[in-house]
C-alpha cells in the first residue's frame, strides 16, 4: 500500500519499522519539528524523524497540518492510506479524508478508556489490570472512531509505564501491519466504540509527579508506577547539605503502618497514609538510576527517616 505515516516519539518508531520491513511504499513520514533537547538545549530531531533519515524516507515537520499548502501537498501525495501513531497534533477533515481508505490511528488503550495524550501512564496509576492497543479508523473528534482491531496485556502489580509502553509498542505495530491488508481488501470489521465508560488522559503535568505520602499506598504505588521512567515521581529526604531531591522509578506495595513519610524500616519500606510502599530504585539529582541496595551505600535513610 502507498501510505504516510505520522507519528513522533519511541512508541511509534516501532510501527513504522514493522511498516518499512512489510513492504509498503512509505510516500512521507510526518513528524513534529525538531525540539530543543539535553543540557545544551540543541535543536535535535524526533525519534521517528530520526529513523526515517537513517532509511532514506522523506520528511516532513510542518509547525501545523492545518497549513493550507500541508494540506495540498498531503493530498498530493495520492494515498492508498494514512497511519498515525503519537504524531501529536490534531487532524482536520481535509487530511483524514484524503487518502483513498483515510486514515488510522494505533492508540495505546482499550477504547473507550483512555482516550487522549497519556493513555499508558493514565492505565497504570489508576491501577488498571488490564490495557492494549487498538487500531480505529480516525474521526474528527478525539480517539472516538470506531475499533478495527485489538490486541491485550495484563498490567503486573510491579510493571511500570516503561515496561507497559515496550510491550504496547511491539504488540502495536504487529497489529497495525496485520490490519492494513484487511483494511485494503475491505474485510476489516469497523465497530463503534461504546458510549459508557468514556475516560480522558490527559497530558501528565509536572505537579503531578510529587510524592503526597498522606495518600493511600495503592494510590502512591500507581503514581511511582505510572511516572517510570519519564517524569518519574519523586520526593525530597534530608541530606547533609540540605533536602535532597530523589526520583523513585519502581516500588511494590507491602504492609506497614506509620507516619506518612515515614521510613519504617532501613530497606526503604516508606509509610503512606494507609499502608506502605518499597521504594526498589531511584535517583538522586543529577545522578544515575540505582537500585535500592546500591542507592542506600551512598544515600543513607535509615528508619525514623521523614521524606516528604
Amino acid at each position: 500500500m502507498r501510505l504516510a505515516f505520522l507519528g513522533t516519539p519511541d512508541f511509534a518508531v516501532v510501527a513504522l519499522a514493522r511498516l518499512v520491513a512489510a513492504g509498503h511504499d512509505i510516500a512521507c513520514v510526518y513528524s513534529q519539528p525538531p525540539a530543543p533537547r539535553g543540557r545544551g538545549q540543541t535543536l535535535k530531531p524526533s525519534a521517528v524523524h530520526a529513523f526515517a533519515q537513517d532509511h532514506g524516507l522523506p520528511v516532513r515537520t510542518p509547525v501545523s497540518m492545518r497549513d493550507p499548502a500541508e494540506i495540498e501537498a498531503f493530498r498530493a501525495l495520492d494515498l492508498d492510506a494514512a497511519c498515525v501513531v503519537a504524531y501529536g497534533q490534531i487532524l482536520t477533515a481535509e487530511v483524514l479524508n484524503a487518502p483513498r481508505l483515510g486514515a488510522f490511528n494505533l492508540h495505546g488503550s482499550l477504547l473507550p478508556r483512555w482516550r487522549g495524550a497519556a493513555p499508558i501512564q493514565r492505565a497504570v496509576m489508576a491501577g488498571d489490570e488490564i490495557t492494549g492497543v487498538q487500531v480505529m479508523r480516525m474521526t474528527e473528534g478525539l480517539d472516538e472512531g470506531p475499533v478495527l482491531a485489538t490486541a491485550t496485556v495484563r498490567i503486573g502489580p510491579r510493571d511500570t509505564a516503561g515496561d507497559i509502553h515496550d510491550r504496547l509498542a511491539e504488540l502495536g505495530a504487529d497489529l497495525l501491519a496485520e490490519t492494513l491488508p484487511r483494511i485494503e481488501a475491505g474485510v476489516a470489521e469497523e465497530i463503534p466504540q461504546a458510549a459508557e465508560g468514556v475516560t480522558y488522559a490527559k497530558k501528565i503535568r509536572p505537579k503531578e509527579a510529587r510524592i503526597d505520602w498522606s495518600r493511600p499506598a495503592a494510590r502512591t504505588d500507581g503514581q511511582i508506577r505510572g511516572l517510570s521512567p519519564f517524569p518519574g515521581a519523586w520526593f525530597m529526604a534530608p541530606g547533609d547539605k540540605g533536602p535532597v531531591r530523589v526520583k523513585v522509578l519502581a516500588c511494590v506495595r507491602e504492609a506497614g503502618a506509620g507516619a506518612p513519610g515515614e521510613v519504617l524500616d532501613d530497606n526503604l519500606l516508606v509509610a503512606c497514609g494507609d499502608g506502605a510502599v518499597r521504594l526498589l530504585r531511584l535517583q538522586r539529582e543529577g545522578r544515575g538510576p540505582q537500585d535500592a541496595d546500591v542507592f542506600l551505600r551512598g544515600f543513607p535513610l535509615p528508619a525514623g527517616t521523614m521524606l516528604s
